[in-house]
């Protein structure tokens, strides 16, 4: 029988899991060291501890009757038309922090922003979220962020601040000194408007885009192969074979969310489809692309090109490209261009490598396959990750010079996230005149002697253009918390253009997109766009595409490492990326979807290279003798490669940002200019450790594995292959309990793991949408993780390169729940809905219910997490306060509590519906996690309607449900995992 583990501590011979009674010696000990004598079984008798207890519960009893919590509300005098308290608003906007984009839908609850789920409307970047769209709507609450103007150290006015830029401004004019205005790729087409605006008044100002993530491999790739400098839009829902060398499309690389839709189509087999794509994936640290895909190939990053050199050779001999020199190969690559060859039209070959002559092979190869006329599109490119690596690196050398004069930023931080940021420090203080007009402080703009803060996004107006001719609107959803002002505002303003933000934005938009002069239609046309979020001018195509082929027979053989050198792999993280939301705690409290670690950046490195090192999980470690990290076992890492993400090591930025995790980032090299994210590095061992806040153990279900996978050639077989148990349990069930039977709805949920990723977006939308704490790093090691919904990660085969399954687990809501059977005060129960309901105001806290649950769905609140400043993150002042659900209670220390199917979303569409006169319609309740899933591995429904999709998945022979021989009848199914292993 296949065995599945989670650690690799389970792979060794003679392992027993650390016993559960230790933990519940950790978890009493921590109840006693609360009680102010400390009593303990050596200090006191049974009856001198039932007699404090009793003082203890009295004086509780006491406070809580004769202090009532003072409650802050203010009545509307004269309520709003447009605004009924209670019953929430929903504005359709955009989230772009130049890193990411998403078309998103915002929830607002008496003018507070709580929420954010995806705009289904928008083509692109609309179903779904990533984990990092959802906790956005947590910065807009920063006490970090900047409230007003800044001027040399001093809070001021905006009217002094702009009349010392605008003189300032004039003076370095005048005598025609140099200035930079230094931005992420700005995908606004207005804002873009205002920026050439002020330009034009100050044409001694140069515009520079930087990103924090590079991707000028691939821009100057296009340039040299095709003559446009761009990123293509790709299209993973055409493609049959699908070659990635470290590109993490499902993850963190591009439009993830957008990719993961597309991934999607060609997954599912729940429409009665025989065919999946199939995915494989060349990479040497193990992403969640590589988890999820049909075979997995471990490299050196020393060996994608040698490797795409073979595959571009071989494909090129047999459909008459140009034959390369290349390296002797590392690998057989046969069987792959063979693939490839047989996939002609709907292959794509991509690589995330930032080295433009790997993109030009990966360019060469896709051409000669004609995936251009399919699986990836030129005439629509991706408009985000424009900057110039080249010319930042230029800027660099002219600012140490002290040629400019005066420096603007917007939204960049490269003394963090540049490889020369100690250098690039020392640089800014050479500009005479520094303006910052970030949103949050960071390393780059504390720099700046005059802030000008910009809005929130959720506080602006504005537009995106993340795809050639898809356009999305950005409109505020709240009042400005602060004295701010909009970016493309200021700039108008010191353009010699007082004219708001808003005002501009339309007047651009009815002069660009709308060439009507009658204002009653335009305001009919911006009404539309501006409620749906989103509008698709028609598009003209290129024409036909030509290959430069000087392009590929300048590529150069690679000048491969020493065999016995190690090579560094820098990578971004699920949860902070490039860390840009580095002081989000949900964001920092969220576990690595394959390493399962929270509040840190490590050291991934192989089981084999950690046997021969001598370095254990934990370990402190010490990189090119500069950067300190702690080391994590990684089974799955290639050999000879470690890996670190970037993100971590924040100087500034909020309390919860610094001082967690290390700079990764001033260890990257440059190749002219261009930042190359892996390199030779060297690894030894401080003599010390550094705890890790490690959750892949935590709630395991008694160590037993409850994945189930098949191979497509079986699947085509029997439907039902992988899941022959269910049947066998089927059959031999037998109970004392009565059947249960729903008369009118009967919820349930279906997840297709055929279909999940482990994005982790889910989780975030969760934490989000029923206001679960943060409880730190500390607590996450004591076993006290709060999430209501976990992302179980198993392994199996090869430790050192193994299968990697992702299932996300919930409350089950059993039908024959054994919760409800043990709690002494009725706190939970099972609604005429079949949904497993707590009673918070009910529980004392005996947790029956948590040690009777086999799936360790519940959750213990050990400590008040409200108002709480031993919980120092949002709950515990009113500004991070005001993200809070209304709809859902905030639980009290000593309450237990879990998934509830978010039952505050199912009562207010009943209620709609009941209004309406008519019946909820299949899909109209979404939980959060199935609404922010982007590639719809989550279904909700009613399993009494046959024609749901929940209970059309429920019929499928590869549902089955966690634990079924205990009878439970769970209302949670799962679909098999089918791989395509077809070589």
């Amino acid at each position: 029988m296949k065995k599945y583990w989670k650690s690799i501590e389970e792979t060794k011979p003679g392992y027993t899991p650390e016993p559960e009674e230790i933990y519940e010696k950790k978890e009493k000990g921590a109840i006693l060291d609360l009680l102010e004598d400390k009593v303990t079984e050596a200090k006191a008798s049974r009856r001198d501890f039932l007699k404090l207890c009793g003082y203890s519960f009295t004086l509780a009893s006491l406070a809580s009757s004769c202090e009532r919590p003072i409650e802050k509300a203010i009545p509307y005098l004269i309520k709003p038309e447009v605004s009924t308290p209670g019953k929430a608003s929903y504005y359709a906007s955009s989230f772009y922090d130049g890193d990411d984009f998403s078309s998103i839908i915002v929830k607002v609850r008496d003018g507070r922003p709580i929420k954010i789920e995806g705009n289904k409307l928008c083509p692109i970047g609309g179903m779904g979220t990533t984990a990092r769209v959802q906790a956005s709507i947590l910065g807009l609450y920063d006490q970090a962020s900047f409230r007003e103007p800044i001027v040399e150290g001093q809070s001021a006015s905006w009217d002094m601040a702009d009349a010392i830029v605008t003189e300032k401004l004039a003076e370095i004019a005048s005598r025609k000194g140099r200035m930079i205005l230094l931005t992420p790729t700005i995908i606004s087409p207005s804002q873009t408007d205002a920026i050439n605006r002020f330009l034009q008044r100050h044409q001694a100002c140069e515009w520079i885009q930087y990103d924090s993530v590079s991707y000028s491999g691939i821009l100057d790739a296009n340039e040299r192969v095709f003559s446009r400098r761009l990123v293509p839009f790709y299209r993973f829902d055409k493609a049959e074979l699908i070659l990635s060398f470290g590109a993490d499309f499902l993850g963190t690389w591009l439009m993830p969310a957008e990719f993961s839709k597309q991934f999607a189509v060609n997954r599912t087999l729940t429409d009665g489809q025989k065919t999946l794509s199939r995915l494989v994936q060349f990479e040497s640290r193990l992403s969640i692309t590589g988890a999820t895909s049909d075979q997995r190939v471990q490299i050196k990053p020393s060996q994608e090109k040698s490797i795409l050199l073979n595959i571009y050779n071989g494909v090129a001999e047999k459909l008459g490209g140009p034959v390369l020199n290349a390296l002797p190969p590392d690998m057989d690559v046969s069987g792959y261009v063979e693939a490839l060859l047989e996939s002609k039209g709907k292959a794509l070959v991509l690589s995330c490598s930032n080295d433009p002559e790997v993109q030009v092979l990966v360019n060469g190869i896709n051409y000669l396959l004609d995936s251009y006329s399919s699986t990836i599109d030129l005439d629509q490119p991706i408009l985000l990750k424009q900057g110039d690596d080249r010319r930042f690196f230029e800027l660099i050398a002219e600012m140490e010079a002290g040629s400019i004069e005066a420096l603007l930023t917007y939204q960049v931080n490269p003394v963090h996230n540049h490889p020369l940021g100690e250098r690039i420090a020392e640089a800014i203080g050479k500009v005479p005149f520094n303006i910052s007009l970030s949103h949050v402080p960071d390393e780059t703009s504390v720099l700046a002697d005059y802030i000008c803060p910009d809005h929130h996004y959720l506080e602006s107006w504005g537009d995106a253009e993340p795809v050639k001719g898809v356009l999305c609107l950005c409109q505020p959803v709240i009042r400005p918390l602060g004295n701010t002002r909009q970016f493309s505002e200021s700039l108008l303003l010191w353009a010699g253009m007082d004219q708001s933000a808003h005002v501009h934005l339309k007047d651009f938009w009815e002069k660009r997109f709308f060439n009507m002069q009658n204002e009653l239609l335009f305001s009919d046309f911006w009404n539309k766009c501006l409620q749906s979020g989103v509008f698709e001018p028609p598009q003209a195509s290129s024409g036909r595409l030509t290959m430069n082929s000087s392009a590929l027979l300048a590529v150069s053989v690679l000048d491969v490492f020493v065999e016995e050198s190690l090579e560094l792999s820098v990578y971004e993280g699920i949860a902070l990326g490039s860390g840009r939301q580095a002081n989000n705690p949900w964001l920092q409290e969220l576990p690595d979807p394959i390493a399962k670690i929270s509040w840190d950046n490590f050291v991934s490195v192989s089981p084999e290279d950690a046997s021969d090192l001598g370095i254990a999980t934990a370990d402190e470690v010490l990189l090119d003798g500069t950067l300190i990290l702690p080391a994590y076992v990684q089974p799955g890492q290639a050999r000879g490669v470690i890996s670190v993400a970037m993100g971590y090591g924040r100087r500034t930025g909020g309390k919860v940002a610094e001082a967690v995790g290390g700079n990764v980032v001033p260890l990257l090299v440059l190749n002219e200019g261009i930042r190359i994210y892996q390199g030779a590095t060297s690894v030894s061992k401080t003599g010390k450790t550094h705890p890790l806040a490690l959750s892949q153990t935590h709630h395991s279900m008694e160590g037993r594995a409850l994945v189930r996978e098949t191979t497509m050639s079986e699947y085509r077989e029997d439907p039902a292959a992988g899941n022959e148990m269910h049947k066998k349990i089927q059959k031999h069930l037998v109970t004392l309990y009565e059947e249960v039977a729903f008369d009118g709805i009967h919820w349930g949920m279906a997840i297709d793991l055929n279909k999940c990723t482990g994005c982790s977006s889910c989780v975030i939308a969760c934490q989000a949408e029923n206001n679960i704490p943060v409880i730190g790093k500390q607590e996450v090691m004591n076993r006290r993780i709060m999430h209501w919904i976990r992302l179980d990660r198993y392994f199996s085969g090869d430790p050192s390169n193994p299968k990697v399954h992702f299932q996300p687990v919930m409350c089950q809501h059993c039908d024959n729940a054994p919760c409800e059977n043990v709690c002494p005060v009725a706190a939970t129960n099972h609604s005429n809905e079949g949904i497993n309901q707590m009673a918070y105001i009910r529980c004392i806290g005996t947790k029956y219910c948590i040690n009777n649950c086999p799936y360790k769905v519940r959750r213990f609140n050990w400590f008040a997490y409200v108002n709480n400043q031993e919980f120092d993150y949002h709950m515990n002042n009113d500004l991070g306060k005001m993200v809070l659900n209304p709809d859902v209670t905030v639980r009290e220390r000593g309450v237990v509590e879990k998934c509830s199917f978010c039952i505050q979303r199912i009562q207010e569409a009943k209620l709609k519906a009941k209004l309406e006169d008519r019946t909820l319609d299949d899909g109209e309740v979404l939980p959060a996690c199935a609404e922010a899933c982007p590639s719809g591995a989550i279904v909700f429904g009613n399993l009494n309607d046959s024609e749901s999709e929940v209970a059309r998945r429920y019929k499928d022979p590869r549902n089955y449900f966690l634990l079924e021989e205990l009878h439970t009848l769970p209302t949670v199914g799962y679909l098999t995992r089918v791989r395509n292993e077809k070589v």
